[in-house]
């Protein structure tokens, strides 16, 4: 244990380092997204240690790797000074070859970066916050535009965010690359037969719809529009409201309201939120169609697990969402924060089977065809490995090296 945290020395290995910089490694898209890639890259290319400005939890025994190191920074509460020291200080001891920021909170480390003279300095944006949704919020565009100069390359997972880095923040395109995420269609799987369903014994019949949704409980997520659609789409189709289930894996400060809303209205018997739980796979095969009602998103991971599980997808027409979610093919979009059309297209998808048994055959194949993880991971490695040769180091199976200096001061 080394004083920022978890710390597997790596002795003279001569694997180019990568130091991946995140908010912290916790149960979300971004960290899921990058525990896939870690677990996936060559390990005969690079090496990789993960920086939480504030701190890790059971999530990270999702790494399997044994040569990913974990630091924990334990940032406190608002601006902190020494988190910056700490990191400076850090990446002197680790002396990355590359260094990965993702999302603003980590932006702001890129200074630290550069004054630790970290060769590839790289940014990629994987969403916003509920606070700004749009990326209209003039203190994060101040904080963007300021340290463009600290990095190198820019990566954005959706063409939404790529449109923002070139357009709001004046990135040049050429220090832009889309990577679109991808999904492990191996552990996302639909099954030839109904599945047993995971949800409390009794709660749902055959002949039942259960929609549902994975993700944090957040504003950003708006969990409780859901809420809202499920107890309409109750009240507009009275007739078959009884065959309707709702289902909402995820913790967050939410959830409370989202449980009390629904007690309210008499629908805590159809409902299920059992807060956080680690089998999303069999959770998704539960589910016969699944929903996104989020007020933005970069590109959302559940949206492709839903797709490779074989699920039809309700989502809002946010961000990354329609580059995944053929509208009326594998799924169908609505505008946000709109309650009402969300319930409408519930009881459209409950009247209609066929539909959803058609969308759900066509979305397994667009996520075989367009977004499996290999394709992700060449794209990162041959991103790190076009970077560090753009700025004259080699990278081999065995070393890596500078043309001119023998190592990085």
């Amino acid at each position: 244990m080394s004083a920022f945290g978890q710390h597997r020395p790596a002795g003279h290995d001569p694997r180019p380092l990568i130091a991946h910089v995140i908010f912290r490694l916790d149960w979300g898209g971004l960290e899921n997204g990058l525990v896939n890639l870690l677990n996936r890259m060559p390990e005969d290319r690079f090496r990789h240690a993960v920086i939480c400005l504030t701190d890790y939890t059971d999530f990270s025994k999702r790494i399997t790797r044994p040569d990913v190191e974990l630091h924990a920074l334990r940032k406190p509460p608002g601006n902190s000074p020494v988190t910056h020291a700490r990191m400076l200080r850090l990446l002197r001891q680790l002396r990355p070859a590359v260094v990965h920021t993702r999302n603003i909170a980590a932006l702001e480390h890129q200074p630290a970066a550069a004054l630790a003279a970290v060769p590839v300095r790289i940014h990629s944006e994987h969403g916003r916050n509920a606070d700004d949704p749009d990326g209209n919020n003039w203190k994060y565009l101040a904080v963007r535009r300021a340290l463009r100069p600290a990095v190198h390359h820019y990566v954005a997972v959706s063409h939404d965010l790529e449109r923002y880095l070139i357009e709001r923040i004046g990135i040049p395109g050429r220090r832009v690359t889309h990577i679109c995420n991808g999904v492990d269609t191996e552990r996302f799987h639909p099954v030839d037969a109904k599945p047993e369903r995971v949800t409390p014994l009794g709660f749902a019949g055959e002949d039942d719809l259960v929609v549902g949704t994975v993700g944090r409980m957040d504003p950003v997520k708006d969990p409780l529009n859901l809420v809202r659609a499920f107890i309409t789409a109750t009240e507009m189709a009275p007739e078959i409201a009884q065959r309707l289930r709702l289902v909402m894996v995820g913790e967050g400060p939410l959830r409370a309201e989202a449980l009390r809303t629904l007690e309210s209205h008499g629908l805590s018997q159809q409902a299920w939120l059992p807060g956080a739980l680690n089998n999303v796979p069999e959770v998704l095969r539960s589910l016969d169609l699944f929903v996104l009602p989020s007020l933005s998103e970069g590109i959302s991971n559940t949206i492709l697990e839903a797709m490779a599980s074989g699920i039809p997808v309700l989502a809002t027409e946010v961000g990354g969402n329609p580059e995944l979610v053929t509208d009326g093919h594998t799924g169908t979009l609505v505008p946000r924060a709109d309650s009402g059309a969300l319930a409408h297209s519930i009881v459209d998808y409950l009247r209609q089977p066929d539909v959803r048994r058609e969308q759900a055959r066509n979305a397994r194949k667009e996520a075989l065809a367009r977004f499996s993880l290999p394709v992700m991971v060449d794209a990162y490695s041959q991103l790190y490995e076009s970077q560090l040769a753009a700025r004259g180091y080699g990278v081999s199976a065995t070393t890596w090296h500078h043309h001119s200096v023998r190592s990085i001061r």
